[in-house]
């Protein structure tokens, strides 16, 4: 199943870190925005709204940086990480060459679809037995259903729970005590 904090990318942890610090801040400060400051860069800026743009859909949460980051973060400490990682895998298979596509769909398949894969994601066996199917001839669609189900488990269960889980709450506490 899920390999921990370890699965995820240094760039990911160094940023949830980051957040947690700028959270804390934010916890007890009054302003309207707060900027973080990495060693490496100065892109961290996380408005004090955007943690409640989130809440409007799932796809805003994914469509932003630091929210995907905080929610990846999430699913690690809730032992799911595994099902945004298939997610993000998908995304990144849709924009491959198509003459390395093969390769990545089998890697794919290996990592999250194979029974006893190291981060199995939880798939009814027809949409299993179609996504197999579809690796016979791999294209840029072959894991459409598989990525549609995964994402829709996120949305209806993960994302729920993320909205409800701490961290959030005290962000949007925060923001409407202003």
């Amino acid at each position: 199943m899920c390999r921990g904090l370890e699965s995820l990318p240094i760039t990911c942890l160094e940023r949830a870190k980051e957040l947690k610090a700028l959270f804390r801040s934010l916890l007890h400060k009054s302003d309207h925005s707060i900027t973080g400051q990495s060693k490496k860069s100065d892109k961290m800026r996380l408005s004090i709204d955007e943690p409640l743009k989130w809440k409007e859909s799932f796809e805003k949460l994914l469509s932003s940086q630091n929210g995907l980051c905080i929610f990846r973060a999430f699913l690690v400490s809730e032992f799911s990480e595994e099902n945004i990682g298939f997610y993000l895998a998908c995304e990144d298979y849709k924009a491959t060459k198509p003459t390395k596509l093969a390769t990545k769909a089998k890697k794919i398949y290996e990592e999250f679809i194979a029974s006893d894969a190291p981060r199995e994601v939880n798939l009814d066996h027809v949409t299993r037995a179609i996504t197999e199917k579809n690796l016979e001839q791999p294209s840029q669609s072959c894991f459409d259903m598989a990525q549609a189900k995964i994402y829709t488990l996120m949305e209806k269960d993960c994302y729920p729970r993320f909205l409800k889980s701490s961290t959030y709450l005290e962000l949007t506490w925060k923001t409407k005590m202003g």
